[in-house]
Formats: C-alpha cells, structure tokens, sequence
C-alpha cells in the first residue's frame, strides 16, 4: 500500500540540485532533476550520472558541480554502461566491508543521448537488472547543439535538420515510443511522466523507481523554450495540454503490468498543445489542416493502444 502523499512534506526537503546553474529560464531539464531527487530518502546518498548534453554543460564546470552527492559526467552515448559500472563496484566494495553508507544510483541523459546514441548502453544495463534509475528528459530534439531531430522528435516538428518550408512540413517520422521499448525489457518499473499541478506523479513515480530493487527507467517531458518557441511563464501550461490531450499519458508499467496513473475526464484536442509552440506555428497556417489530422490520429491511436495494455 502506497502511502500518503504530502506535498509540504516533500517540498521541504533538502535541496539536492543547488541553484545558480546556468540552464535557461523555462527549461523544464531541472525541474526534473529537482523532483527525482526530492523522491531520495534523506539519510540516503546517491551517485548521480550525467551524458553530455545541456543539463550536464549548465550544471558542471570542473571542479564544480551543482549536485550535492557524488557526480560522473560521462559521455554522450554511455550513461547507462558508467552508472551500471559504479553499481556494480559498490557491491563488491559492501561485500568486502569496506562500505556500509546506503547509496542509490540515478544518471540523467537528454532524449538525443537515450533514444538514440546511448540507447545500447541503456539497453544493456536494463537488460542486466542493474540496480539503478535511468531518468530521460525528453526535450524531443538535441537542444545542446542547436535544435537538430531526434527520434523523440514529434512528427511535423520545425528543427534545424527537419526545417518547416515550402518544400518540407517538419520532421517526417513519428516519435519512437521508448518507455515502451524499455517495458520490453521486462525491467521490474518503467514509468512515464511529466509536471503536473502538484508534482504527485512525478515525485510518486520517482520514488518508486528509486526504491523499488532492480533497474528502472523513468521518461519524463521536459519542455525546452528555446528549441520548442514558448514563452518561458508557459512550462506547466504546455506540460498540461500534452497530459490532457493524451499526446502525453502518464502511466506505469510495474512487474510487466500496465497502469494508466491519469485519465482525463475530458481529452482535448492535441492542438491546444500545439499551438503555443513556435516549431508547430506552420501546422495552423491555411492548406496544412491534413497536417494537424494525421498529428491528432497519431495521438488518438497511441492512446487507443495504451487503453487496452492497462486492460480499461
């Protein structure tokens, strides 16, 4: 039995991530980190990794760091092989007595470094059951080097790579649907969230990753005002028309069992998500309403699958 949420609680706690970063204003990147680490016990300690990427270079500057527990940057593609090394040597390091301090292991790598070019070493250590929480947040493109198409990238989206013109409406491709792909894996948590009103699902799902034995793999939507054109007051805005709309669903998949953690009691329309968004600005413009069906039956669709995985 789960217990009780308590958002005082929570919030008082000691902050793991210190301020004076260098990440943008609007960036949703720390409001996850913030939120995974809040869900740490306080007596616990943590390894924390990091891939290259924008949280890595805004939130690191040798010899300093902004996190108050132990850091390893690493590069781009190998998050997941570093932090399941460190696991590892921990045990052998308890097994030996020469450790007895409690410590949990969580690395953080941007869509571009998860879905795409860490996605073996990701694979591997899910595969291997390391006792550890991979945490992506999924900007959908690689914002630290200036805006280029991921696999996370929604279809029709206006990147570098996939400019929005006369001869081209954005990317071509559908997003991958990685926290599926990690479920197959047959990891005992994988859950998918983002910032909701209260930060329940975030920091519920958190913990339970965290605490729950064996590897875990949280996907969490971490808008960027700067690749995705918003204002920076609209963050929780835009995380909640993407909940509500369903392009965004929040759920878990717990010992191989699907659950859906939210249902709005209204779907709405996925252009109330769209429309804020500076990279889907050609989508309203005259002649491209096919654009915006095919994008709603996409999101329709997905949602439709998930239903009938959480047996609803």
């Amino acid at each position: 039995m789960e217990k009780p949420y308590n958002f005082k609680e929570v919030m008082e706690k000691p902050e793991r991530l210190a301020p004076g970063h260098r990440m943008c204003a609007g960036c949703g990147g720390t409001i996850a980190v913030r939120a995974v680490l809040r869900a740490l016990h306080e007596e616990d300690k943590a390894v924390i990794g990091n891939a290259t990427g924008c949280l890595e270079v805004s939130s690191y500057m040798y010899p300093y760091t902004a996190y108050k527990d132990s850091y390893i940057h690493n590069a781009f593609e190998n998050a997941g092989a570093t932090l399941s090394g460190v696991e590892t040597a921990y045990h052998v390091l308890k097994k030996r007595g020469k450790l007895d301090e409690t410590y949990k292991f969580i690395t953080f790598g941007g869509d571009g470094g998860t879905y795409d070019i860490g996605l073996q070493s990701l694979s591997g250590a899910m595969e291997r059951g390391h006792d550890m929480v991979y945490v992506c947040y999924d900007n959908g493109a690689y914002m630290n080097t200036g805006t280029q198409r991921s696999s996370a990238t929604p279809q029709f989206a206006d990147t570098t790579t996939t400019p929005a013109g006369k001869v081209s409406n954005g990317k071509v491709q559908i997003r991958k649907d990685l926290a599926a792909i990690m479920a197959e894996h047959h990891i005992p948590y994988v859950a998918q969230t983002t910032y909701t009103s209260n930060f329940k699902d975030i920091h519920t799902k958190a913990e339970k990753a965290i605490y729950t034995p064996g590897a875990a793999f949280l996907n969490v939507m971490s808008p960027c005002p700067r690749g995705w054109g918003y204002e920076t007051s609209e963050l929780m805005n835009i995380c909640k028309m993407a909940v509500e709309s369903c392009y965004w669903p929040l759920f878990e998949v717990v010992d191989g069992k699907w659950h859906l953690t939210y249902e709005p009691k209204k779907k709405l329309p996925v252009e109330d998500f769209l429309r804020p968004q500076k990279r889907f600005k050609h989508l309203f413009k005259a002649g491209n309403e096919d654009l915006l069906e095919a994008f709603q039956a996409e999101v329709d669709k997905r949602w439709e699958e998930l239903c009938a995985k959480c047996e609803m």
